[in-house]
C-alpha cells in the first residue's frame, strides 16, 4: 500500500517551503522538488485551498506557508490532496455494505477498518513539519532542495 504520487509530491512541496526563507515561485518549487510545473500548480492549488500554503500574485508573487510548520501535519497535507483518510471505502458515509444490509449495525470488517483508520490518522497527526525539519532527517534547505531529495533519505527512524 502506497500513498499516491500526488500526495508524495505535496509532502515534498510543503517540505521545500518549510526550508525556504522567502516566497518561491511555482517554477522554482517545481525544479527544486523534481515535480513537473503543471503537476506542482495542481498540488499548490489544493494546498492553498486547504489553508496550508498562501499564494501571492504579481511580479513579486509566489508561495509561502500559510501556517507555522509546527501547525502543519502529514495528515493535513495528505487530506488536502486525497480527502479524509479512510483505510477502506466501506468507511465512506454513502457506502452500502453488501455484507451487512442492516443500517443499525456494521460488520466486523467495518469496525476493524475504522479502528485501523483511526490509528493511522493519529500517527499522521503526530508528525508536523517542524519536527521533521528539526530532526536529523531534515532533507532540505532553500539552496539544495532538489539535490537532497535525490539522496533518498531513510525516514524509518524518525520519531515525533
Amino acid at each position: 500500500m502506497y500513498i499516491t504520487l500526488e500526495t508524495d509530491y505535496a509532502i515534498r512541496i510543503v517540505d521545500c517551503l518549510v526550508h525556504s526563507d522567502h516566497r518561491m515561485d511555482a517554477q522554482s518549487i517545481s525544479e527544486a522538488t523534481y515535480v513537473s510545473l503543471r503537476f506542482s500548480l495542481k498540488i499548490l492549488r489544493k494546498l492553498v485551498t486547504a489553508g496550508i500554503v498562501q499564494s501571492f500574485k504579481g511580479a513579486k508573487g509566489g508561495y509561502i506557508l500559510a501556517r507555522d510548520p509546527i501547525d502543519i501535519t502529514l495528515r493535513d497535507v495528505i487530506e488536502a490532496v486525497e480527502g479524509p483518510y479512510r483505510f477502506s471505502r466501506c468507511l465512506a458515509e454513502d457506502y452500502k455494505c453488501v455484507r451487512n444490509q442492516s443500517l443499525e449495525s456494521t460488520c466486523v470488517y467495518h469496525q476493524f477498518f475504522e479502528h485501523l483508520s483511526q490509528v493511522v490518522i493519529n500517527e499522521l497527526s503526530q508528525f508536523n513539519f517542524q519536527t521533521i525539519k528539526d530532526s536529523s532527517f531534515s532533507c532540505l534547505n532553500a539552496d539544495t532542495c532538489s539535490e537532497k531529495y535525490q539522496e533518498g533519505k531513510d525516514w524509518s527512524n524518525l520519531n515525533p
